[in-house]
């Protein structure tokens, strides 16, 4: 997984198997989180649907993550994605890609 919560939006890159449910997943995620956030805000959190994408096989998941990790660049927030702190990931280290002149 890698994510990247914007301001107004968050980018999350996800893998499954032939039983996951994308429908499923969300509806946990914006559950749970829209709980927390309004139990200590007072404000929702979540609009009702998403946008998703479908990775075909001819697409590169690096790119999709460095895409991901540059959001924060291309909005103004930092200069290098080692310095946003709201991202990251559990397959690709954010520093090396930065180190490798990928920002």
């Amino acid at each position: 997984m890698s994510y990247c919560f914007m301001p107004d939006h968050l980018h999350l890159l996800l893998s499954g198997d032939k039983t996951s449910s994308l429908k499923d997943f969300m509806r946990a995620f914006k559950q749970k989180s829209s709980f927390h956030f309004k139990k200590t805000s007072g404000k929702a959190l979540w609009q009702r649907s998403y946008y998703d994408h479908i990775l075909r096989k001819e697409e590169d998941i690096r790119e999709i993550a460095l895409y991901i990790f540059r959001n924060p660049i291309r909005k103004g927030l930092v200069s290098r994605i080692r310095d946003y702190p709201f991202l990251g990931s559990d397959v690709f280290d954010c520093n090396l890609l930065e180190e490798d002149g990928q920002t």
